[in-house]
C-alpha cells in the first residue's frame, strides 16, 4: 500500500475579478443606460449558465494556483511558504475540499482537520461543548469515540468556564484555541493548519506547535502555512516555497525557508521600475519605492527613535474613481507588523486623471523594533470595497538602534524582545503608603 496521502496533479486555480469603468464627467444618460442594460445582460447570461456573479463593467481572470504538482506521505509535516497573495491558503482550501480547482486533480486519502480562518467548521449559534460534537460528526466519528477524547479537547482548549456559552460570544483567541483543540485531538489523518494560530497568544502556538509535533510523530500528516519561520523550522521536515502560483522550491525545510529569506533580501530601500516589469495592472503601475527623512532626504536605514516617510510613485494609466492607498508592514522573518490605510479626507472623490502620482506614509519614531522591516502597496476603494492593486514587499529598511538613541539600552544585547518597540510614558514612582 502506497504510503502517499496526498497527491496533486497540474493544480491550478483561476479567479475572475470585476473592475467598475471611470464615469466621464460628460458621459450621457444614454451611454449610462447601455452600459447598466450590458452588466444585467451579462449577469443574467451568468446565472443562467451556473458562473458566479462578477460585478463590474469589466472583467479580469486572476490564476492563484497554476501547475502545481507534488506528493505528501503519511507522517510527513510540511511547510507551505511564500509571501502574501503567493497562493498558500487557495492550495489548503482546494486540499480541504471547500474550493475546487479549475484545473488538474488531487488525491486525497485519508480523514483531513482543517483550521483556515478563525471559527472554521464552527456554528456560532451553539455551543462550545456542541461545537465538539458537531465537528466530530463532521469529521466521521462516532458519539463514543468523541467522548472519549472530550476531556483533553477541553483541558487544552483551556474554555472550559465557557463551554456552554455559544462561541459567537468567544474572543477570536478562545475562538482559536477550541478550533485547535477539536482539530488535533479528533485524530485526523491529514491536519491541515493555516497562519490562524497568529490569533493566539505566544504561549498557546508554542503549545499549539507542540501538540502538530506529537501529531506527526504518532504517523498523521500535518501541512502548515505560517510567515514564522522559526515555527516551520522547529514542526516540519520538508517545505514548498510558492511564488506568484507556482512552486519555486520542495526541499529539504532549511534549504526551502533560506530560499525564501533570501528572496526578501532582492528588495532594497530604494527601487526602480520602468515598462511592462513594473509592479502594477492595467490601470497603476508602480515605478519608484523609497524611503525619506523628515527633511525629505533619500535613506537607507533609519534609527529606532526617528520618523521616516515610506515613499511610492505610480503611474495611472487611465482616469479611474476615486481610490485610496494602504501599506502592509513585516519583519525580516515576515511576521505582519500593522496596515494602515490613508484615510484623511479629499475635495474631490470623484475621479483620478491619468498621470504619474507620490503618495507618502509617515512612520512614527520609537515604534518598530531594529532589524530589516518590508513594506508591501495597495490602492482600493470604498462602497463598495475594491482592491484595484496589491504588491508584496517592494521596499526594505534597516531600523537601527542608535548609540545616542534615548531608547538604548546597554543591559539588553541583541535589542529588546518584541515584535514592534514602542517608547511609553511613565509616571515616576510615588510611594502610596
Amino acid at each position: 500500500m502506497s504510503d502517499v496521502v496526498i497527491k496533486t496533479e497540474n493544480l491550478g486555480k483561476r479567479y475572475t475579478i470585476g473592475h467598475q469603468a471611470c464615469r466621464r464627467g460628460d458621459t450621457t444618460f444614454r451611454e449610462i443606460m447601455v452600459q447598466n442594460v450590458r452588466n444585467l445582460w451579462n449577469k443574467t447570461k451568468d446565472l443562467a449558465t451556473g458562473k458566479p456573479i462578477i460585478q463590474g463593467d469589466t472583467q479580469e481572470e486572476v490564476w492563484a494556483l497554476k501547475d502545481v504538482s507534488f506528493e505528501i506521505k503519511r507522517g510527513e509535516a510540511v511547510g507551505i511558504i511564500g509571501r502574501n497573495g503567493a497562493g498558500k491558503s487557495t492550495l489548503l482550501k482546494i486540499l480541504s475540499r471547500i474550493t475546487e480547482p479549475t484545473t488538474g486533480r488531487v488525491t486525497i486519502k485519508g480523514r483531513v482537520a482543517s483550521l483556515l480562518e478563525v471559527g472554521t467548521g464552527f456554528h456560532s449559534e451553539l455551543t462550545g461543548r456542541e461545537n465538539i460534537y458537531l465537528n466530530g460528526t463532521i469529521l466521521g466519528m462516532t458519539r463514543s469515540e468523541i467522548k472519549n477524547k472530550f476531556d483533553e479537547i477541553v483541558a487544552f482548549s483551556e474554555v472550559e468556564r465557557y463551554l456552554d456559552t455559544p462561541v459567537k460570544r468567544y474572543s477570536s483567541g478562545m475562538y482559536v484555541r477550541l478550533a485547535f483543540a477539536v482539530a488535533a485531538h479528533l485524530e485526523p489523518e491529514i491536519l491541515v493548519v493555516d497562519e490562524v494560530l497568529a490569533v493566539g497568544d505566544a504561549a498557546f502556538q508554542k503549545k499549539c506547535i507542540g501538540k502538530m509535533g506529537d501529531v506527526a510523530r504518532e504517523g498523521r500528516t500535518v501541512l502548515f502555512v505560517s510567515h514564522n519561520m522559526g515555527a516551520i523550522s522547529d514542526l516540519c521536515q520538508r517545505g514548498i516555497l510558492i511564488r506568484s502560483g507556482s512552486i519555486l522550491m520542495d526541499n529539504e525545510v532549511g534549504k526551502a525557508v533560506q530560499q525564501y529569506l533570501s528572496r526578501k533580501m532582492e528588495i532594497s530601500s530604494t527601487m526602480h521600475w520602468q515598462g511592462d516589469n513594473a509592479p502594477g495592472n492595467q490601470f497603476i503601475r508602480v515605478r519608484k519605492a523609497y524611503f525619506i527623512d523628515k527633511n525629505q532626504d533619500s535613506i537607507q536605514y533609519s534609527a529606532i527613535d526617528k520618523i521616516f516617510g515610506f515613499c511610492v510613485e505610480y503611474e495611472l494609466l487611465t482616469d479611474a474613481p476615486f481610490f485610496t492607498h494602504g501599506i502592509n508592514v513585516y519583519n525580516d522573518r515576515d511576521i505582519h507588523l500593522f496596515t494602515s490605510h490613508d484615510d484623511q479626507k479629499y475635495e474631490n472623490k470623484s475621479v483620478i486623471l491619468k498621470g504619474t502620482y507620490m503618495t507618502v506614509a509617515w512612520i512614527p519614531a520609537n515604534i518598530l523594533q531594529n532589524g530589516d522591516i518590508s513594506f508591501s502597496f495597495a490602492c482600493f476603494r470604498y462602497d463598495p470595497f475594491e482592491v484595484l492593486f496589491h504588491t508584496s514587499e517592494i521596499a526594505r529598511i534597516t531600523i537601527i538602534d542608535a548609540m545616542d538613541s534615548p531608547t538604548r539600552n546597554e543591559n539588553y544585547r541583541g535589542g529588546l524582545p518584541g515584535l514592534v518597540r514602542p517608547r511609553l510614558s511613565w509616571n515616576k514612582i510615588k510611594r502610596i503608603s
